[in-house]
């Protein structure tokens, strides 16, 4: 009897062991927490790399994003009889260059990377102050940067840069220049490809043949910390097996405590499941528990566009100005860059990533594992501007004009604060004249203030609920600085 009874107990406890904690289901998967590094890092980088990036082309129009990796997609809508005008601009552009019986897919030959040096671009992104990477595995044409096999099969042709273009492991080498720099990898992985001739006969077996295999096959490979899902909008999450898939990256994968998702796995997916809610060329969201992410480019696309001009590049001074503004609301910013075919980081690019960096060298504590304080921002006396938050993308928002000085009337943007611990941060975005005064600084009773980057203490004092702090002249060494950062310390 005693037997019985502990051979039960045990077989209870292998069960219990062997149990799976999350189930397929939007319920059960959405109580699995954001691993705490995602929330704690606040910068990354995105990379948006593939056979695109050989005419690395979109019309810049006014007013009008225009994403030059959705290249095949435009010049293909371009041939249709109600073509937008970026598409019409894109197949005028390619009949013009490469003549109206040119294949896309011939350009891959062409994407050669002989210039790729994976440590060189792992440095520049540790020297920008980024804390996580994210290429792109494949985009919606498809071509994978690693040796997926199910690429190839079911386009009928060598479709991943180990077969053709490149003859490398592109993923595979990055992946292993930036853990070595110490920063988090992870990678981009687009659901749906535009052209892939299973997804365009039998959606279902596409789902079941080709990308579950191949998402497995990559994150088994290369074990991503964060994956950011896209292309899911054409189906909804049960129908792409979004839930069964997670709870597999979640229950059995070798990264299963580690990996930071988002919300796109389904077209009812977007800001209700998965992991971070994501946001692109947006203003974000307004302050939430929410983990969440902004994404967007230097300029007007996400892949390389050699039609943008230097004025259509954010200044440094202004992607730090957004960087700050989304950490104080919470989220993270993926900044995107567009690499050439190839290999290397165009200089501008790269020459912006250092400016960012440079300026988190002196002030990232008030960045990293920083959380929002109770309100996000000062504004000078004025009308504030109605700004729409929890967009999806393209919402008009310029935080750099909204940062400068206030026209006749309006307001604009004196600080951004953030805390960490007992600790807030006054983030200037003008530097003052003799003082600045915190007009709703709440309970906050500070012992000392500082400004980062310089020695000693600033005076201040207390009235009511304004903090005054009296600043003096610039040193030289921060003249040059982006924004400014005054550390309250209580």
């Amino acid at each position: 009897m005693k037997m019985a009874t502990l051979t039960l107990i045990f077989c209870c406890i292998a069960s219990l062991a062997g149990a799976q904690p999350y189930q397929p289901t939007w319920e059960s998967l959405d109580r699995r927490p954001t691993p705490a590094w995602f929330q704690d890092a606040k910068f990354g980088i995105f990379i948006h790399w593939g056979v695109y990036s050989v005419p690395s082309y979109a019309p810049v129009l006014p007013g009008k994003l225009a994403y030059a990796e959705w290249y095949w997609n435009a010049l293909t809508g371009g041939k249709g009889s109600k073509p937008s005008p970026i598409q019409s601009g894109t197949w005028d552009y390619h009949r013009r260059q490469y003549g109206a019986q040119f294949d896309y897919r011939d350009f891959a030959p062409q994407f050669t990377a002989e210039l790729f040096d994976a440590d060189h671009w792992a440095e520049v992104f540790r020297r920008s102050g980024a804390k996580y990477v994210v290429p792109t595995s494949k985009h919606h044409e498809g071509f994978a940067l690693w040796p997926s096999r199910e690429a190839s099969a079911t386009w009928g042709r060598p479709w991943n840069a180990v077969e053709i273009g490149p003859k490398r492991d592109l993923l595979g080498e990055l992946t292993k220049a930036v853990r070595a720099q110490g920063l988090r990898m992870g990678f981009y992985y687009s659901l749906y490809e535009w052209y892939n001739p299973l997804w365009l006969t039998d959606k279902a077996r596409y789902v079941a043949e080709h990308m579950i295999p191949q998402f497995k096959d990559v994150v088994t490979r290369y074990e991503p910390s964060i994956i950011f899902s896209d292309g899911e909008w054409d189906l909804t999450s049960a129908e792409w097996r979004s839930p069964e898939l997670l709870a597999w990256l979640f229950n059995e994968s070798a990264v299963k405590s580690e990996v930071v998702v988002n919300d796109r796995w389904g077209k009812d997916s977007r800001h209700k499941h998965g992991g971070y809610w994501t946001t692109e060329y947006t203003p974000g969201m307004a302050a939430t528990s929410q983990p969440w992410e902004e994404s967007r480019g230097m300029g007007f696309s996400y892949g390389y566009n050699r039609a943008e001009r230097l004025e259509h590049y954010r200044t440094g001074r202004e992607l730090v100005t957004i960087l700050v503004d989304i950490v104080s609301r919470g989220g993270n910013l993926l900044l995107d860059i567009g690499p050439d075919a190839d290999g290397t980081i165009p200089v501008i690019m790269e020459q912006r990533l250092a400016e960012i960096g440079s300026w988190l060298a002196i002030n990232g504590e008030a960045i990293y594992g920083t959380r929002p304080f109770t309100v996000s921002k000062q504004w000078s006396e004025g009308a504030v501007p109605k700004i729409d938050y929890n967009k999806e993308y393209d919402s008009s928002y310029d935080v750099s004009k909204l940062t400068g000085a206030p026209a006749a009337g309006q307001a604009a943007i004196e600080a951004f604060f953030t805390r960490k611990g007992n600790d807030v941060y006054a983030i200037l975005t003008r530097w003052p004249a003799g003082r600045f005064a915190w007009k709703d600084a709440g309970a906050l009773n500070p012992k000392a203030v500082t400004l980062l980057g310089a020695p000693g203490t600033l005076r201040f004092a207390r009235s009511g609920g304004t903090i005054t702090v009296d600043v003096p002249a610039l040193p030289d060494a921060l003249r040059s600085q982006s924004l400014w950062v005054l550390k309250l310390s209580q």
